[in-house]
């Protein structure tokens, strides 16, 4: 099983909900159930494909999110008002949940919400 090593980052007050740590790095599968469960340690029987951003926010959410998902995710994807870059380009330049991760990729969520 192959695997791909990732840089996340948290800010604008997300890193509150990640044990108040703003980077940490990861190691995922390159392969991962289509059904996007996180508690899978890989894909067993079953249909799998490469590893993406919508498997990489419920990986998330099932491994680091430590408190209050629904002011990280809404509907399986992050929740309007957190700004997503991969490798410094906004997600939805790079085709948002289906961007295929790859080795050494720099994931930062920004939440752009600020209270008032």
């Amino acid at each position: 099983m192959t695997f791909i090593s990732l840089r996340i980052e948290f800010s604008g007050g997300l890193e509150l909900l990640f044990s108040n740590e703003k980077r940490h790095k990861i190691t995922i599968p390159a392969q991962v159930p289509v059904d996007n469960n996180p508690k899978v340690d890989g894909p067993r029987n079953g249909d799998t494909k490469a590893a993406d951003m919508d498997f990489l926010i419920h990986w998330l959410r099932e491994h680091l999110l430590k408190e209050r998902t629904e002011l990280f995710m809404e509907n399986s994807t992050v929740r309007p008002g957190i700004l997503v870059l991969i490798n410094d380009t906004d997600w939805e330049l790079e085709g948002e949940g289906e961007y295929q991760l790859k080795d050494n990729d720099e994931i930062v969520f920004i939440s752009t919400l600020h209270g008032g």
